[in-house]
């Protein structure tokens, strides 16, 4: 460990004074920079190219544990630690997956609205057909929401409205959209 750091470091300093300061000779240092790579380190090698593979295939999902099982599965005797420590030094590390946020209740006992659009969205002039949305904006205080209306002929916004509760206020948007017809 402290030769790899004077061999990072003999850029900025010289090597007699990083071996002073380290506690080591610098004949140490130099046998150990022409010592071949001992049969663990030539393993782990081996064994990191199988873990680059593995981790690439999973999409960056699998940490230790299951990189570990795949690996069994794959023939190669190796222990959760090992893989740990060579995914921790060669900084592979797992994208968490995200909980899906459900936002619609589609199994509710309550009457659903008319759709008098029926997914025809053209118009042949301006304040015939309206159509609206709410979008989640996520701010680092919370949940923001924005209501908007849109004028499908335009295709311009005639109406909007945010709130940090989802709830009738947001109504406004209607609202501001006949106010300004």
């Amino acid at each position: 460990m402290r030769f790899r750091f004077i061999d990072g470091a003999k850029a900025e300093f010289p090597i007699q004074r990083l071996c002073k300061v380290l506690s080591v000779s610098p004949s140490g240092y130099f046998a150990w920079q022409v010592r071949p790579a001992s049969h663990r380190q030539r393993d782990d090698l081996v064994l990191l190219a199988h873990v680059r593979s593995a981790f690439a295939l999973s999409n960056e999902t699998y940490g230790s544990p299951r990189m570990t099982h795949d690996l069994r599965d794959n023939g190669l005797p190796v222990g959760r630690r090992r893989v740990a420590r060579l995914m921790r030094e060669n900084g592979l590390k797992t994208r968490q997956k995200r909980r899906f946020k459900r936002t619609t209740d589609s199994e509710h006992g309550f009457p659903v609205a008319p759709n008098p659009l029926d997914q025809d969205f053209t118009a042949t002039g301006p304040n015939q057909k309206w159509g609206c949305d709410i979008s989640y904006i996520w701010t680092r205080e919370g949940w923001l929401y924005l209501a908007v209306v849109i004028d499908l002929f335009a295709r311009r916004m005639v109406g909007w409205a945010v709130s940090d509760r989802l709830h009738k206020e947001l109504e406004g948007s209607k609202n501001l959209a006949i106010a300004g017809v």
